[in-house]
């Protein structure tokens, strides 16, 4: 899940939000304002609903950012650094961009999360107490209540033993520690993740058609969520496992054609060298890697307007893409590619643009390792 925008750094952490958020961010606050603060203290006025409605749903999401924060700081304490944290419609997800090196280093970075969302829960059960015996406002308990409430029910879902939450990271932490082989611990906490997701479904779907609640779509859409996710996981590690062993260099296209920032993209969509052969290109100034334009992006310049705007202002600049070297291991790069021609990656060496790979070069290289049995390369 890539963010939409990116709200800055947080202990060196990249933190970004997918516009998914909005939707939940919209149903928290609609859902306090209009429904439990007004159905338990009744008589204020709107506005002050409305007011701690949005103030609780702020609340709420910097709970999740401490909770993936927390994962984040772990990690990299635990030798595994992290690519950045995306805040989404389902929660939080912090990306790492390799494995942990042992079970107890997995058991310690998938058990903070939930660990930190208990302890928020507490946090805030006791400012409601100490809130309601101050006499406050009954409002503002309930604030800290149902926050106290959805950290510890966040706590909980996560801790299920089921890919992907964190629960799933603690099961494959145990299996990994008992059978020594982390390829079968991934398999089968991904397996645990597909049959939690369906519970899930099958659940959602049974609720909604009894009681027509429309919160029994949402857990069926969050069991699909689940399925999809464990399944991905599971095929990943896989790829992963096969991918072992092979250096970066050997999938990656070596001298990449490349674009200068100053080009017009007028220039660049009419130049005979970029068009049908690829749908992206690095982008260099002074003859070092600034970043990545597509057509996609380049065609969404008006006609009129083509001329006088250039290939800088419509790249991909080098910080939000996925860089490597070319000696670096291959499959670490599998947790941070996705579809689309704005997710290479380019592959440098000491500032010098050397190749790039996209998932098709992946998939290429991992077919060429099934047929050949050796790497690609290789004698």
């Amino acid at each position: 899940m890539r963010a939409t925008f990116v709200l800055g750094r947080i202990a060196g952490v990249r933190v970004g939000v997918h516009w998914s958020v909005l939707l939940i961010f919209a149903l928290i606050a609609f859902g306090l304002s209009q429904g439990r603060l007004p159905e338990t203290y009744p008589g204020r006025a709107w506005a002050v609903y409305w007011t701690a409605g949005l103030c609780t749903a702020v609340i709420f999401f910097a709970s999740l950012l401490a909770h993936e924060l927390a994962h984040a700081v772990v990690a990299r304490r635990n030798g595994v650094e992290v690519d950045d944290i995306v805040l989404w419609l389902l929660g939080g997800a912090a990306r790492l961009k390799s494995e942990a090196s042992s079970p107890g280093r997995e058991l310690r970075i998938a058990g903070v999360g939930p660990l930190v969302s208990l302890l928020l829960g507490g946090v805030f059960a006791l400012a409601a107490w100490l809130l309601d015996l101050a006499s406050v406002s009954g409002v503002v308990v309930e604030m800290a209540a149902w926050l106290a409430g959805i950290n510890v029910l966040l706590a909980v879902f996560n801790a299920l033993p089921a890919a992907p939450l964190d629960g799933g990271r603690l099961l494959r932490a145990f299996l990994w520690w008992r059978t020594g082989d982390r390829l079968k611990a991934i398999a089968g906490a991904a397996a645990a993740g597909r049959v939690f997701g369906w519970l899930l479904v099958v659940l959602g779907l049974v609720a909604f058609m009894r009681t027509g609640a429309i919160g029994g779509l949402w857990l069926a859409l969050i069991g699909w969520f689940l399925i999809a996710a464990a399944t991905a996981e599971g095929q990943q590690a896989h790829l992963r496992n096969a991918l072992a062993g092979v250096p970066v260099r050997d999938a990656m296209t070596p001298d990449p054609v490349t674009v200068s920032a100053d080009t017009t993209v007028a220039g660049f969509l009419a130049d005979a060298r970029y068009r049908y052969r690829h749908s992206a290109f690095p982008v260099t100034e002074d003859g070092s890697p600034v970043g990545l334009v597509t057509f996609d992006g380049a065609r969404k310049v008006p006609r009129a307007e083509a001329p006088a705007v250039t290939v800088r202002d419509v790249m991909v600049p080098l910080p939000r893409i996925t860089v490597a070297a070319p000696d670096g291991p291959l499959a670490d790069l599998l947790p941070r590619m996705e579809p689309g021609a704005e997710h290479r990656v380019l592959v440098i060496d000491h500032g010098r643009l050397v190749g790039i790979v996209s998932l098709s070069d992946v998939s290429r290289t991992v077919t060429w390792l099934m047929k050949s049995g050796g790497r690609p390369g290789g004698p």
